[in-house]
């Protein structure tokens, strides 16, 4: 009966720590029929996301990291990775150690395989750094009003997947033999009789690596890298400014050679479209200055002169701006009215917008008059009667501003 118990509790140990070992697949978060393709997307994508040199004292990112890099290290071998679909853990380990259960791999050495900088992100002034790529990403005015989340495409560098930046086609990289391996020669060079003068060259067989490939790599042709398209998803926060940056970090041209530089984004305005005339009149659109926005509203003549007339402006957001005006009250040609508060959202430099508001800036309606080539006999009428009114001075008068309304009009709440 003891041992029965011992033997039991043994077991349960056992069970517990095959628990603990997370099962790989989980770990990258694929399935077990993914790709080696997927494997390396979801290597690529979590070991930058927990690497220790974007968590600094995170313990618990440093551990991501390394079993991040445990779980591709095993999976992307075809031979270990049935061992392990078969045997789990225990059976890698058996397979890798020759059943010590000692050794292991380096987190950061893989980590260079893909992205260079000798594991790191080129925090350490000795690492090569590449230079950063700034793209320019057209956004409508809508978008920088409401704030959105779209993607974009550009032409990036990328390690080659192939050969995993080797360059080679079997995996089978030598020592240069003309430099030595050092990437560069010295050549000696005769200036008079007697006299010569050393100087130090990139090594031409090698290209200044080093070293040498017999076998060049199908898909990138023995240059270690590959260029192709590349989708980045944007994130633009409301009431972004106009010419603001998005930084991805290390996420510009990748080499063997070097750790990437940052991608920055700038965000420019493109012209105006339809998106940014909700009211769909032919011509006019907002337009944005800093935190204010701009709008013209075209009036036939009778509405200038007598009034009596209100609009329902569109905005951005598809609320509602009240426009108008009293019957009787003229509005001049070329006068601008100020509505508080219907300009456009105030970002904060900690990339919060807030939504109340009195923080929004303020919109400017510009009012165009446009005059008919000749009227009607019924406007004609109405014309001649106001006039009569004006010269009475029954208090109509014409050349009064129209001025902003008393009150704002009320915005409807987001």
């Amino acid at each position: 009966m003891l041992l029965h118990g011992v033997a039991c509790f043994f077991l349960l140990v056992l069970i517990q720590l095959a628990l603990c070992a997370e099962d790989y697949y989980n770990v990258l978060g694929v399935s077990k029929q993914a790709s080696d393709k997927e494997l390396k997307s979801a290597y690529r994508r979590l070991s930058k996301k927990y690497h220790p040199d974007k968590n600094p004292g995170d313990e618990t990112a440093h551990g991501k990291f390394v079993e991040v890099s445990e779980a591709y290290d095993v999976l992307s071998d075809g031979e270990t990775r049935k061992i392990y679909d078969r045997y789990g853990h225990d059976g890698v380990k058996q397979h890798k150690n020759g059943g010590s259960g000692g050794g292991g791999h380096d987190p950061f050495d893989l980590f260079s395989r893909f992205f260079g900088g000798h594991g790191h992100f080129g925090r350490s002034s000795s690492e090569p750094r590449g230079h950063n790529v700034e793209v320019k990403v057209g956004i409508s005015l809508r978008d920088f009003y409401n704030g959105a989340t779209s993607e974009f495409q550009w032409n990036r560098q990328h390690i080659c997947e192939h050969c995993e930046g080797t360059g080679s086609a079997d995996g089978e990289v030598e020592t240069c033999s003309t430099c030595g391996g050092h990437g560069i020669r010295i050549v000696k060079q005769q200036l008079a009789p007697g006299m010569f003068q050393q100087m130090q060259m990139r090594c031409d067989a090698c290209g200044g690596r080093g070293k040498s490939i017999k076998h060049k790599c199908p898909v990138c042709e023995g240059q270690r890298v590959e260029r192709k398209a590349t989708t980045v998803s944007l994130k633009v926060e409301r009431g972004a400014g106009r010419d603001s940056r998005v930084v991805y970090e290390n996420e510009a041209d990748e080499s063997p050679d070097w750790v990437a530089g940052d991608l920055v984004v700038t965000l420019t305005e493109k012209d105006p479209g339809p998106e940014d005339n909700p009211d769909h009149v032919d011509g006019v659109y907002f337009r944005r200055k800093d935190n204010d926005l701009y709008w013209t509203e075209v009036l036939s003549l009778r509405e200038a002169w007598m009034g009596g007339w209100s609009r329902n402006l569109t905005h951005l957001d598809s609320h509602v701006v009240r426009l108008g005006r009293p019957r009787g009250q003229v509005t001049q040609s070329g006068h601008v009215e100020t509505v508080p508060g219907e300009g456009m959202p105030k970002w904060h430099e900690d990339g919060d917008s807030v939504y109340h508001k009195h923080e929004f800036g303020n919109l400017y309606v510009t009012y165009e008059v446009v005059i008919p080539d000749q009227m009607d006999k019924k406007m004609e009428k109405e014309f001649w009667d106001l006039w009569e009114k004006w010269q009475k001075k029954k208090g109509v008068d014409l050349h009064k501003d129209s001025g902003r309304p008393d009150t704002p009009p009320v915005r409807d709440e987001l």
